[in-house]
């Protein structure tokens, strides 16, 4: 949610944000409307409420002296009693219009609120998905032809090492789910342990989070919006599978006030994650590029709003320093404001380079999300006497399998085999290489 005041005395930057976005601007009038009978409405019932209570107070005391009273002074007494109680009657009932007015001027309020977006950083490329802006690439693509080989894709390549089995997971589950088995279970472990030590490293707590929450926590983050297609929904429960562990960490602080020498709060979760894929029929269809449920080292920080934009590079440097390790080519990107999520202010994404298909895919990514979950969620800090919202943001450290898929096709060797980088050989036993399978 943006901060109201905004709306209140600055609604073109609403509208500008909205506008970068691609998304609804005229929503912004509908909700300055909204907003203005809200705080009429409230207003009204505020009003009716203390004469309410002003009228309690007279009552009292008049009914206290009533009961003292002698005969010359009681039926003076009774009929002001009586001729004030008429009031409060007539008074209750108007009070009760007033709170069922102003509860329903703040629930058309909060619908118009929640489709909302998040205001965009100007700095970031106004368009849709194709109009990123690069902003480095980083390692050189290796040049199989020179090496005498054609490389394999990592589905081929998972099969013959035995590490791979999309064919049985289908069976079991359905299209785009697959297992990891032997010696892929054991890459995964390896980078779930690499990105677990580098987050702790750099004085992140370390998170096992719910993969399942409830609607205020998904809510709050902003997945309901835009991003509800895609979401797990056990209606039953009316609870829902997270795609992502940002979710329970962004939640995990919901409706508390946190001291501000405690700023900054990192957190580093590992979860599965669960996604509908919903719109991507007939992409990826091969392999484990995009899949229903995968696992995923998520870091993610509460910090000052004046800190946000200064974390949110260092969440980009610490994702930076993870692909490094892999020895793995790839790309900065500074996404399009139509490509944003609905709680981004700016994000920026990490993509590897896929040799087999001659270009960089996401692998991961990280936002500053601003004040923008922190009231929705009720996250408060304590500044001196003061309380305010504070900022968070989020990083993906370590998605799997999109890393795994990134690893094998880039260290193939011409006899099959996968070459481990350094980084991993202590999680894997000392390995410097996976094989096939005989």
């Amino acid at each position: 949610m943006i901060d109201p005041t905004i709306l209140r005395t600055d609604p073109d930057r609403i509208r500008e944000s909205q506008r970068r976005r691609g998304e609804d601007v005229a929503i912004v009038d509908r909700l300055i409307t909204a907003d203005s009978a809200q705080r009429t409405a409230q207003q009204r019932f505020d009003d009716l409420r203390n004469k309410q209570k002003t009228l309690g107070k007279q009552i009292g005391p008049l009914q206290g002296a009533l009961k003292k009273a002698d005969e010359g002074q009681r039926a003076s007494l009774q009929s002001e009693v009586d001729a004030l109680m008429v009031q409060a009657s007539a008074l209750a009932d108007e009070v009760k219009s007033a709170d069922a007015e102003a509860n329903a001027a703040g629930l058309l309020a909060d619908e118009l609120w929640l489709q909302i977006s998040n205001l965009v950083n100007l700095d970031s490329p106004v368009g849709g998905e194709a109009d990123f802006k690069v902003l480095e690439l980083v390692g050189q693509p290796r040049d199989f032809a020179s090496e005498g080989f054609e490389p394999k894709d990592h589905l081929d390549l998972g099969e013959s090492l035995d590490a791979i089995d999309t064919v049985r997971g289908a069976k079991v589950a359905g299209s785009r789910f697959f297992y990891l088995k032997g010696q892929g279970a054991l890459l995964e472990f390896a980078l779930l342990n690499l990105a677990m030590q580098q987050a702790v490293s750099h004085g992140f707590i370390p998170m096992i989070t719910p993969a399942i929450v409830l609607p205020e926590a998904m809510e709050g983050t902003g997945f309901l919006g835009q991003a509800a297609e895609n979401v797990y929904r056990l209606e039953q429960d009316d609870l829902y599978l997270v795609g992502t562990s940002e979710v329970p960490l962004a939640a995990y602080h919901a409706d508390e006030i946190l001291d501000q020498d405690q700023l900054p709060l990192r957190y580093a979760g590992w979860s599965s994650c669960f996604r509908r894929e919903a719109g991507s029929y007939g992409k990826d269809t091969r392999g484990i590029i995009r899949v229903h449920q995968f696992d995923k080292v998520e870091m993610f920080v509460f910090t000052t709003p004046e800190a946000a934009e200064a974390e949110h590079g260092r969440l980009l440097q610490w994702e930076r320093d993870f692909i490094d390790a892999l020895e793995i080519p790839y790309r900065i990107i500074d996404v399009a404001t139509g490509d944003l999520g609905s709680s981004a202010s700016r994000k920026f994404d990490i993509e590897a380079w896929i040799p087999t298909q001659g270009t960089y895919r996401e692998v991961t990514s990280t936002s500053n999300t601003t004040e923008f979950q922190s009231r929705r969620l009720k996250i408060r800090m304590r500044d001196g006497k003061h309380q305010r919202p504070v900022a968070t943001l989020n990083g993906t450290l370590c998605a799997m399998p999109r890393i795994i898929v990134a690893l094998l096709e880039n260290h193939q060797q011409v006899d099959g085999s996968v070459r481990i980088p350094q980084a991993l050989q202590a999680f894997l036993g000392g390995k410097t290489s996976f094989t096939p399978s005989a």
